[in-house]
């Protein structure tokens, strides 16, 4: 299947992570995404505005691995923990580059085990549950379950601290431990925030404030540094150094994916073909005039020169002819998706403006469901963006590419909307009232415009796997010229 999530990601830009999830018994999985993007005229979004090559600048896309799944609780007992002391006992034992190598990415892979686990029992806390006298019970076990896991971590630190391994090797450890420190405190104020904002669990507030306060006193101690309040200049290195560390503890997740461009040798035998046709045209026009009139003649000049003439626009037009074709069967990008060189799948993306007659009825039915006011169903003003993406997953070889077992891939594809904002009105306009004094007023209102993305999804059935399942999804994004102000999905 295909499991979606978006946000707001900056002030302009929305992120959408898109889990393509493989079956297990299945080694050959399939997916398409299919996104319509319908913009307001008035935004000036067209292809003449917009070319492919402006919309790829603003899109932005990570593939990585979805992060192994582990239950909190079974860090510490289980196969990250057993996986990461192992490798640091025989770094000690035997340091060598394979040594060094296989430590450097099992001190990453388990933060970033240790980090998801956190982060999704923190949505559990925070959203998830829906029995809320188990609030209480569930943070007490998450302070307890994350403060086992970073402190068995940290009691590996005695079997690398050894002069047989070098201290630029040891930093990886540390790098690790800034890292999960942080994802720790974010997520206990994240807690934290909750429980005040549902009332009734003063005790576990209090065991949070000192589970921060302790962790905080830590960081000091190691020389990790931490937010202060006030303009400490401080801060933006904190916030630099864990933007860095995050990068560093996932980069082994993300993926090589380079990409080309397909579909070039179809697209040079059309063009081949179009020359070849517009040749065609010129010699017949040729040999007719001079069958005609002979050789050396007026009339056989000017029919020459006016059949190269014509040559040229009718290679232009069956240019332009097959390359509509073109871009309609195949795709604009392809890229191979490897790990440590290993290919473990494909993938293929495109996009083009089309007409309001190409777009499907079921997305056009779901578009026009549940507008804001019943008056836009008879008025649309709308340019329509289609942007599709295939993805091919060999399961067998994302098994072997891995120590542990991983449901698929995520795509992360960042739409950076600033190219849609450049003919917006300013972001407030003054409107008219009466005051109940009768007294004439100017009132501020937001000026506020709106971007429909359906998304339509597709993938093996998990009945039977040859046949194809599809999910639509819709997503209403608000934004003015001040930037994204929301992004909902729309049941």
């Amino acid at each position: 299947m295909i499991d979606v999530t978006t946000k707001v990601h900056d002030r302009l830009s929305i992120e959408f992570k898109m889990g393509f999830l493989t079956r297990r018994k299945l080694r050959k999985n399939d997916f398409s995404v299919y996104m319509w993007i319908f913009v307001p005229n008035s935004l000036d979004i067209n292809p003449a505005s917009y070319p492919k090559t402006e919309f790829y600048r603003d899109v932005k896309s990570y593939i990585r691995l979805i992060t192994p799944k582990f239950l909190l609780r079974d860090i510490v007992s289980g196969a990250p923990m057993k996986n990461l002391r192992e490798v640091c006992n025989k770094l000690a034992e035997n340091p060598c580059r394979t040594q060094y190598a296989e430590f450097e990415y099992q001190i990453k892979i388990f933060a970033a085990i240790c980090k998801s686990s956190m982060r999704e029992e923190m949505l559990h806390i925070c959203g998830g549950n829906k029995v809320s006298e188990d609030a209480g019970y569930l943070c007490r076990e998450y302070l307890k379950n994350s403060k086992n896991s970073l402190l068995a971590y940290r009691e590996l630190r005695k079997i690398i601290n050894v002069p047989s391994i070098p201290a630029e090797t040891r930093e990886f450890f540390f790098f690790a431990d800034d890292f999960l420190s942080g994802v720790y405190l974010r997520y206990c104020l994240k807690i934290f925030q909750y429980l005040q904002k549902i009332g009734g669990h003063e005790q576990c507030l209090q065991d949070i404030r000192e589970a921060v306060k302790l962790e905080r006193q830590y960081r000091e101690s190691s020389s990790y540094g931490n937010v202060r309040e006030g303009k400490d200049l401080s801060n933006r290195n904190v916030v630099f150094r864990q933007g860095v560390l995050k990068k560093y503890i996932e980069s082994d997740l993300f993926l090589e994916v380079p990409k080309k461009k397909d579909g070039v040798f179809v697209e040079q035998l059309y063009y081949s073909i179009a020359a070849g046709l517009a040749m065609i045209f010129a010699t017949v026009v040729s040999f007719a005039f001079q069958k005609t009139y002979g050789n050396f003649t007026l009339p056989l000049f000017l029919a020459l020169v006016i059949s190269y003439m014509l040559k040229d626009r009718i290679k232009e037009l069956m240019r332009y002819y097959f390359a509509h074709r073109v871009g309609s069967r195949y795709f604009d990008n392809k890229a191979k998706i490897s790990i440590k060189g290993k290919v473990i799948g494909w993938l293929k993306e495109g996009v083009d403006f089309i007409s309001a007659d190409k777009i499907p009825a079921a997305v056009r039915s779901l578009r026009y469901k549940k507008r804001l006011f019943q008056v836009e169903n008879r008025y649309s003003d709308e340019k329509t963006i289609l942007y599709r993406k295939s993805v091919h997953i060999d399961r067998k070889q994302l098994d072997e590419s891995n120590i542990y077992e991983t449901k698929g891939i995520n795509d992360i594809i960042r739409l950076h909307m600033h190219s849609f904002l450049q003919k917006m009105d300013d972001p407030q306009i003054n409107m008219q009232s009466l005051s109940p004094e009768g007294e004439l007023k100017n009132i501020a209102c937001d000026k506020i415009y709106y971007i429909n993305i359906i998304l339509r999804l597709s993938y093996a059935s998990d009945e039977d796997p040859k046949q194809q399942e599809t999910d639509f999804k819709r997503f209403r994004v608000a934004l003015s010229r001040s930037g994204i102000d929301s992004i909902e999905e729309i049941e």
